[in-house]
């Protein structure tokens, strides 16, 4: 099924941008077709908290809501994100934060299938274009939360 993957230098900080990535609940502020995201609960497990959030899709006539475990890895810049329910037939993610000369390294990794046919034929024709939408809002939205604080 599709997988996008892809690295990127921005200019903030490693921990500007895993903090940004690990704030599940602004999601509907920034990010497309998400219009509702809810933290369920944050546990501490080891060197690593695991977080249960529901976040709603919204895609023309479709809505769909849907429950992942989030692993937030705050000393190592990681988090993983693994599907638990809703519209997929599973749903992995990957970040990875490491910073670098002017900047941080922004690695990002998904991998996931709908169950609904229709929905993954539609995702399929735009599957690239929506990921690089979705990883350009997390980009404009590092920009508005800390364009003044990024290394010269």
């Amino acid at each position: 099924m599709p997988t996008h993957s892809e690295t990127r230098t921005l200019p903030y900080s490693a921990q500007q941008m895993y903090d940004l990535v690990a704030d599940v609940g602004q999601y509907p502020k920034f990010l497309p077709w998400c219009s509702a995201a809810r933290v369920k609960s944050t546990v501490p497990h080891d060197a690593s908290f695991i977080m249960e959030a529901d976040l709603v899709i919204s895609f023309k006539v479709f809505r769909e809501r849907f429950t992942s475990r989030v692993v937030l890895m705050p000393e190592d810049k990681k988090i993983d994100t693994e599907y638990l329910d809703g519209p997929f037939r599973y749903m992995k993610s990957n970040w990875a934060f490491k910073d670098v000369e002017g900047g941080c390294e922004v690695s990002f990794f998904v991998d996931f299938a709908f169950r609904n046919m229709i929905l993954q034929q539609l995702i399929g024709v735009v599957f690239n274009e929506a990921m690089q939408r979705i990883v350009r809002a997390f980009e404009m939205r590092a920009k508005d939360l800390y364009a003044s604080t990024a290394p010269s």
